[in-house]
């Protein structure tokens, strides 16, 4: 944070947990939202909504559901109102009809939202508390509607113009470093060393994506190598004992790990604009950078080939690989799209299955999740919108002739 930034919220934290805020936590949560949605003054508001904040993170779980529900079943609709400022606006469509709709259409907990992120540090506090709805509520289905609030909610304000991309370099603050060890979701982090040599190298780049509101928070990082062609396997791109390439030498970027930060920000897609973001930076920087690719797990993979009957090919990468080929090409969930999460995340981005490789994760996690195989997804940059419109419009997945020639074999050695 700044320094003006900490004066300010300096000066606000003391106005509102003054003399205006003292008692408020102790009263019941009811009382408290009632308060905050009637008052119409500045300090007031800023007391209450500060007491509500502090209230429920000084809860434990059971007070925390307890607010939830109060949230979920007293701030809710009125369908009656809906139908009667919609049947108003089917008779008259003017501004006031409009207006109307639109004030019965929208939950009253929305606006009980946004004057809680009024208060200094707010989205922070906010952010956890929607970390606490998804723990707490799932499959109750009057949460699971006032999460689509705070989902909307956080996708305003957390969209791609609001967000900063800065570079992590091993000269960033030490918190900031701390946080990529913590938050690391891929290839675990064991190490200052460890985490020094993913950094300092001049082949080695780091990305995160920061909201003005969290400063010190990243919401998303991604971890690169850049190489001399496409690498296949994990081992050697974090091998710290590898020859150090010149960043003019390499003509790969290889997005290698990309982790989310933040639980309460989950369903907020940051990394589409992450990864072109990137690409598009790094281009330019270095024009010598030619292909652009991840190398990535395959997270279902060992339970599909379960689940669908195969016996796991030892000692035949060829006969793996093509397995994987039509796990990643043809296995698909009941809405259409890929059963692979990884693969729906790129795929969706306008990548294209380009490489599988065997052996490349050779990890306990590796191999328990994908018996080894990673697969590079490659971003064409000249194609990426066509894959994606391609892909939302219906499900077609981008592959290369190399990945369908292997899918093609797999289903003929099925039959």
């Amino acid at each position: 944070m700044s320094l003006l930034g900490g004066l300010l919220s300096t000066v606000f934290e003391r106005r509102y947990r003054g003399d205006k805020g003292a008692g408020q936590v102790s009263r019941p949560f009811a009382d408290l939202t009632v308060d905050l949605m009637r008052t119409t003054g500045e300090g007031t508001g800023m007391a209450v909504a500060r007491a509500i904040l502090d209230k429920f993170a000084a809860s434990d779980d059971d007070e925390k559901l307890a607010f939830f529900r109060h949230l979920a079943e007293d701030l809710t609709i009125s369908p009656e109102d809906v139908r009667t400022a919609l049947d108003a606006y089917e008779q008259g469509q003017t501004k006031a009809s409009y207006r109307k709709f639109m004030t019965a259409a929208e939950p009253p907990r929305q606006e009980l939202i946004r004057r809680l992120n009024q208060v200094p540090g707010a989205t922070r506090q906010l952010v956890a508390m929607r970390a606490d709805l998804l723990r707490l509520g799932r499959g109750e289905a009057a949460l699971d509607a006032l999460d689509l609030d705070f989902r909307h909610l956080l996708s305003s304000w957390f969209n791609r113009g609001f967000l900063v991309l800065m570079p992590i370099t091993w000269e960033s603050p030490a918190h900031i470093l701390e946080k990529i060890i913590a938050y690391e979701a891929v290839h675990a982090i064991d190490s200052w060393g460890a985490l020094r040599a993913r950094l300092e190298p001049a082949d080695r780049r780091c990305f995160a994506f920061f909201h003005p509101a969290m400063p010190d928070e990243p919401l998303i990082f991604v971890e690169v190598a850049l190489t001399g062609g496409i690498p296949g396997s994990v081992q050697g791109v974090l091998s710290e004992d590898r020859p150090v390439l010149e960043a003019e030498g390499a003509d790969t970027a290889v997005f290698y790990s990309i982790s989310n930060c933040q639980a309460g920000l989950a369903s907020i897609s940051f990394g589409n604009s992450l990864i072109k973001q990137v690409a598009a930076d790094l281009s330019t920087a270095l024009p010598n950078l030619k292909t652009f690719v991840t190398l990535s797990p395959i997270p279902g993979f060992a339970a599909w080939l379960q689940e669908a009957g195969y016996d796991v090919p030892e000692g035949d990468p060829a006969r793996l690989t093509g397995l994987t080929a039509l796990y990643l090409t043809t296995a698909k969930r009941p809405d259409g799209l890929p059963r692979d999460p990884v693969a729906r995340f790129h795929l969706g981005n306008g990548a294209e299955v380009h490489r599988l490789h065997a052996n490349a994760d050779v990890s306990p996690k590796g191999m328990q999740q994908s018996h080894g195989v990673m697969v590079n997804y490659l971003y064409d940059l000249s194609r990426v919108s066509q894959n994606h419109e391609r892909y939302a419009a219906s499900s077609e997945i981008a592959a290369s002739p190399e990945i369908r020639a292997l899918t093609i074999a797999a289903e003929k050695a099925k039959a």
